[in-house]
């Protein structure tokens, strides 16, 4: 007969969450309750409007001194079908993300899509990527999308667009004078499959299983097919060669350039846009974005200047921020006179989600 003192000590289970599953549940409850004070509610709200504010004044501002310090007069001939170019660019976009979210079987009304997708552009003007991205998510979650969905969609829509911008940076790249006899040059011809492989089910769909599930979440309810995938990365090419024509155009307001340079313009544009990618830390890619925009488009001037490339670089700049709050006031308007039409839901909290 042995004692009490004798017996092993029984191991009590341990039912503490771990690291990774109190990360998930954060992600999956942050931004649902709102402040309870209505006075708390109007000072975040107004404080935070007029954070995005002052950086957006900010920007204009520096980039209108830079212009007239270069001497730059706009020339509104060209100036005006390049703001319709940008503005049907970001139209594009928004239906494209849209599309995403169709392909995944979790549909939004066209007109919320443009919503979602507008609104949180400005947040971007703000330094860092968080709050733009969950912006988005807390938006699409009004209108019955969950969050493991829209973020699943975000990174359909960013890997994709990425994969589009350097497909058309490509031939810019393999052929620019500075990059001429280095292998270097010849890498995008191997990262676009592999980003756009990456995305087949067979290979997302794991992936995403495993983290979801570390983060204590289920895996996605329907993954993109890859015909699906292709279609969208189709889209996104002919999306970033129409902002190439919009970039063109504004910059033909600031600078003569030749209709045979059109190619490099929007080849630069998107060399642009991926080195704000790999910064990801400068609002909206300020100044990375322009400064590698700059050193790309100087290829097409006869006399190869860095400074009428930048010159250049902040006109267009100039433009797509016209265009993106005339976009955004646009699409704010109109969804809010059919805010009757179109009601936002408000779904139970999915637990699992």
């Amino acid at each position: 007969m042995t004692s009490p003192m004798d017996q092993e000590p029984t191991e009590i289970p341990d039912d503490s969450p771990s690291l990774l599953h109190r990360i998930g549940h954060l992600g999956s409850t942050v931004g649902r309750r709102a402040p309870k004070k209505r006075s708390t509610k109007f000072i975040l709200q107004g404080a935070f409007a007029f954070l995005i504010f002052g950086f957006l004044v900010l920007t204009v501002v520096t980039q209108w001194s830079e212009l007239q310090e270069k001497g730059v007069a706009f020339n509104l001939v060209w100036l005006l079908p390049a703001m319709v170019a940008m503005s049907f660019f970001y139209v594009g976009s928004a239906s494209v993300w849209g599309l995403i979210l169709r392909f995944m079987h979790s549909p939004v009304p066209p007109a919320e899509v443009q919503k979602i997708w507008a609104q949180p552009l400005l947040v971007r003007y703000i330094p860092g990527t968080v709050l733009f991205l969950l912006a988005r998510v807390l938006m699409a979650e009004r209108a019955g999308v969950s969050r493991r969905v829209t973020s699943a969609g975000l990174v359909y829509e960013q890997a994709v667009s990425i994969a589009g911008a350097l497909t058309v940076a490509t031939y810019f790249l393999i052929a620019h004078p500075d990059l001429e006899g280095k292998p270097v040059r010849w890498l995008p011809l191997l990262i676009i499959p592999l980003m756009v492989g990456l995305l087949h089910p067979r290979v997302f769909g794991p992936v995403s299983s495993r983290l979801l599930n570390a983060l204590g979440r289920d895996s996605l309810p329907k993954l993109l097919s890859f015909g699906g995938v292709l279609a969208i990365y189709a889209c996104y090419v002919v999306l970033w060669c129409l902002m190439g024509v919009g970039v063109y155009l504004a910059a033909r307001s600031v600078y003569f350039l030749d209709l045979t340079e059109l190619p490099v313009v929007a080849s630069s544009q998107a060399v642009g846009f991926l080195a704000a990618v790999v910064s990801a830390v400068t609002p909206a890619g300020l100044g990375v974005r322009d400064a590698a925009f700059a050193w790309a488009v100087k290829v097409a001037l006869p006399s190869g200047s860095f400074g009428i490339g930048a010159a250049i670089a902040i006109a267009v700049r100039a433009t797509q921020t016209v265009v993106e709050l005339i976009y955004v006031g646009t699409v704010t308007a109109v969804t809010r006179r059919r805010g009757v039409l179109i009601p936002a839901k408000h779904p139970a909290p999915d637990p699992a989600d």
